[in-house]
């Protein structure tokens, strides 16, 4: 009869210690069942799940692992695991698995409480913690930005009251937390599009041209007013551009000079196309701004409103049709089906009411920085941080993203 025994290995990290561990397991023809390893600060916490063939071959193994493991200072636990213990353990391993990706400027304890507690409350049991981002700096006035994943297993109850839960936190603590399937498509996203106006850059162009029209107050309350949806947005937008008939066309190449990137913003974008990734802009603003945007950052599409100007002058319409919420939700799709993909593979992000039918296409819709009716509404959202957070919920280290820039050029 064959014994199993549950191995936790501790102690400061050294070249060569698993060749050492299992060589020894070697020598009795150890099965491996189950392996971990994590080393934090150069001190290691290595875990094995094993199966000695033979009964009597153990005392002999764990004999030899023991005295090794005694000569290089390292400290060793061994636990018998029955066999109805590893059945059932190995059974519940077939339940969904969900990651959960908590982001901030700096990760502390209680975070790490609250959302552990709320994974635990429906149901969720943690099998593995990483760290994505780089090591935080000790220096507090540098910029940060803190990334820490959970993997999850298991099946909550109420999904639609858990990522509520998580939400309720995220803006008690002023973090975000994410809440995904730990699907297929997670790490296999091969397409992202962006709004433009407040989420790739951090302006709303319409209101910078009212600005230079004099008719900027007018034009920003009815901007905020679309953006809560409180206004269809095919309507406000006929009446916002109305109030800029008369501008002189020279002023759009000053406004689009000051355009300002959203944070992490292009280092999104470089890393996207260092990947591999194809990207697009779906604006409802215009697309003399969004073709700028794709010359500076390589946008590979770009969908917005054609201004009419005649005589040198905006005429306060558009050519062509408007690039509103359902329009928005259409490209995507024909974007995904021209690049032969699913819409599973697409991330969206945006901020405004008009972005919902997008995000809710995408197999990742990303509400960014934005109204509270979008980020209620969306299913993940980030708040706190930059462009470049979405990475992370892709499920890249920030590592990842650095070789995959060095190995482009970028």
């Amino acid at each position: 009869m064959s014994e199993l025994v549950l191995i936790n290995v501790s102690g400061r990290d050294k070249p060569g210690l698993t060749s050492e561990i299992t060589g020894i397991m070697g020598q009795y023809d150890v099965r491996i069942l189950d392996i971990g390893q994590a080393v934090i600060h150069d001190h290691l916490t290595w875990g094995i799940l094993i199966e000695i063939p033979d009964e009597s071959k153990s005392s002999p193994v764990i004999r030899d692992l023991l005295f090794r493991l005694h000569s290089l200072d390292l400290q060793v636990r061994f636990a018998p695991i029955t066999r109805e213990e590893y059945q059932a353990w190995a059974e519940g391993r077939n339940r969904a698995c969900y990651i959960v990706t908590l982001l901030s400027r700096d990760i502390k304890a209680e975070q790490i409480a609250r959302v552990s507690a709320i994974t635990a409350r429906h149901g969720l049991n943690i099998d593995n913690i990483s760290r994505l981002s780089a090591r935080p700096s000790l220096n507090p006035s540098d910029n940060r930005i803190a990334c820490v994943e959970f993997s999850v297993r298991g099946t909550p109850e109420d999904l639609d009251q858990l990522r509520a839960d998580f939400l309720h936190i995220a803006g008690e603590m002023n973090v975000d937390i994410a809440f995904q399937e730990d699907s297929i498509f997670r790490r296999n996203r091969r397409l992202v599009v962006f709004d433009m106006d407040s989420t790739l850059i951090e302006a709303e162009v319409i209101d910078e041209l009212a600005h230079e029209a004099g008719v900027g107050d007018q034009v920003a309350a009815i901007t905020e007013r679309a953006m809560q949806g409180q206004l269809d947005f095919s309507q406000s937008f006929a009446e916002r551009l109305a109030l800029l008939e008369g501008l002189d066309e020279s002023v759009l190449e000053g406004i689009a000079a000051r355009l300002r990137l959203t944070e992490g913003a292009e280092h999104l974008i470089r890393s996207l196309k260092g990947l591999g990734y194809r990207t697009a802009i779906l604006s409802g603003g215009f697309t003399y701004f969004a073709r700028h945007l794709q010359d500076k950052l390589g946008i590979d599409y770009v969908y917005a409103n054609e201004l009419e100007i005649k005589n040198g002058q905006v005429t306060g319409k558009v050519c062509g049709q408007v690039v509103d919420g359902k329009r928005k939700a259409e490209l995507l799709l024909e974007i995904a089906e021209k690049e032969h993909i699913s819409r599973e593979q697409v991330i969206a992000v945006g901020d405004g009411a008009n972005d919902l039918p997008m995000l809710s296409q995408a197999g990742l819709g990303v509400a960014f920085r934005a109204k509270p009716l979008v980020k209620e509404s969306a299913r993940h959202a980030i708040s706190t941080l930059g462009l470049d957070a979405i990475l992370y919920l892709i499920g890249f280290r920030e590592s990842d993203t650095n070789q995959s820039l060095q190995q482009g050029g970028l």
